[in-house]
């Protein structure tokens, strides 16, 4: 297995009795820049196109982005953050270094992948909190008739109670075409994970994360609950309404995860859906409220995301 080799330390970090570790995933609902890559098909994503993808709109998304991240914990900012959705590493840039998340301090990886529209996935850390030692790209094969798909990133770091980490976010194949036409799309991608998870060592501290464009209880997240890993988001739910991360048609649904090896369910302290008011609006057509989301169709209404954030509180240290 391919794995890229950054930096080490054996002295690094603080220690305590007890350490809190917060993960995010967020999937941003097209964080696309507003240059034409000619290589992809982003051609919906410029200041010309019907969606008028101008950099002004580009600016206060990225604000939005930060402000949803922020929200997600109090006092402090959260260690990692899973990003789906966000199209190239200058989105990754401007996140970082040039919106309100500036003065954060957050480091990034991010995958390449062959998505048609150049969309991919990336975690942000805290380099205080979490250190990576090695990081790793899954290519996903595809299989006939399915358009090539996202990469699986990989990384693997040091967090502050010096345990290993292996974190590995997902953005699965859609359900465009059908459900069940498109299931064995994602099944590949289940697979492709235990394949990885099965060459690390016995007891591994393993976290999937990411947009499974499935729930719980569809096939390809069976598979991975029957190969030992634990759904710790099956039950989450916001504060403010929100019963899933995605709602459709009026159904709330999650559709975005957080899996655990078993050795690590024990130190999952809190799992919840940030569903700050600011991130809702009233649902008229259906009832109660929904996600703000930054477009409908090619509509235009200001907001952060067709996805709420999802998080999880680890803790680190005696039980």
């Amino acid at each position: 297995m391919r794995c890229l080799f950054l930096f080490f330390t054996c002295c690094f970090l603080f220690h305590s009795s007890a350490q809190t570790l917060t993960l995010v995933e967020l999937n941003c609902e097209n964080l696309f820049d507003c240059e034409d890559d000619s290589l992809k098909q982003d051609e919906d994503w410029l200041p010309t196109a019907v969606r008028s993808w101008t950099p002004k709109r580009y600016w206060r998304k990225q604000n939005h982005i930060a402000q949803e991240i922020l929200s997600c914990q109090e006092e402090t900012v959260p260690d990692l953050i899973a990003l789906v959705e966000v199209e190239n590493d200058v989105c990754l840039r401007d996140l970082t270094k040039r919106s309100l998340l500036r003065n954060a301090g957050y480091q990034y990886l991010m995958t390449e992948s062959p998505d048609l529209r150049g969309i991919d996935v990336a975690l942000l850390y805290q380099p205080l909190k979490f250190r990576p030692i090695c990081y790793d790209t899954y290519h996903i094969q595809p299989i006939e008739g399915m358009r090539p798909t996202r990469d699986i990133l990989y990384v693997s770091g040091l967090i502050a109670s010096d345990d290993t980490l292996h974190v590995y976010v997902v953005h699965a194949p859609s359900r465009y075409g059908g459900e069940r036409a498109t299931r064995p799309n994602r099944q590949l991608i289940a697979n492709r994970l235990i394949e990885a998870i099965q060459q690390l060592p016995e007891n591994a501290k393993v976290v999937i994360v990411g947009d499974f464009n499935d729930g719980a209880d569809d096939p390809a997240l069976q598979f991975l609950e029957n190969h030992s890993l634990v759904n710790v988001t099956r039950h989450a739910t916001g504060s403010h309404g929100a019963k899933g991360t995605y709602r459709y048609q009026g159904d709330w649904g999650s559709i975005d995860h957080v899996f655990v090896s078993s050795v690590l369910l024990d130190f999952v302290e809190q799992t919840y859906i940030n569903d700050a008011p600011f991130l809702l609006e009233e649902d008229k057509k259906y009832g109660g409220v929904k996600p703000l989301r930054t477009y409908i169709g090619p509509r235009y209404q200001r907001g952060f995301s067709d996805h709420l954030p999802l998080v999880v509180r680890f803790r680190f240290g005696p039980i």
